[in-house]
């Protein structure tokens, strides 16, 4: 019996490359698929759009106050907070790139 090796190569190549990411971007994180799994929304945009938030920068978005933020998250996504939402996204960008090209 022969063992194929070549998606234990692949998943090798996959870990190395995650290792050399220092930071993710938001933009990753919160892709169009992961915001309409957990919103109406179909992208990142639509949903800060919906806020009433006028957000046309990383400074503009940090401004928003926190608490107003924690409470849109939990109206309007499945999460109950940013942290838990962001760190959502955070599990599915790495199970994306970590097993992306095998089966």
């Amino acid at each position: 019996m022969k063992l194929d090796l070549k998606g234990f190569d692949k998943l090798e190549k996959n870990v190395s490359g995650l290792s050399d990411t220092d930071s993710i971007s938001l933009d990753a994180l919160m892709n169009p698929s992961f915001i309409s799994s957990c919103s109406q929304y179909s992208n990142f945009e639509e949903l800060v759009e919906a806020s009433g938030f006028k957000v046309e920068s990383k400074e503009d978005f940090a401004a928003i106050p926190d608490q107003e933020w924690e409470q849109f998250i939990q109206t309007n996504t499945s999460y109950e907070s940013w942290i838990e939402m962001q760190q959502a996204a955070g599990i599915k960008y790495v199970k994306a790139k970590l097993f992306k090209g095998l089966k």
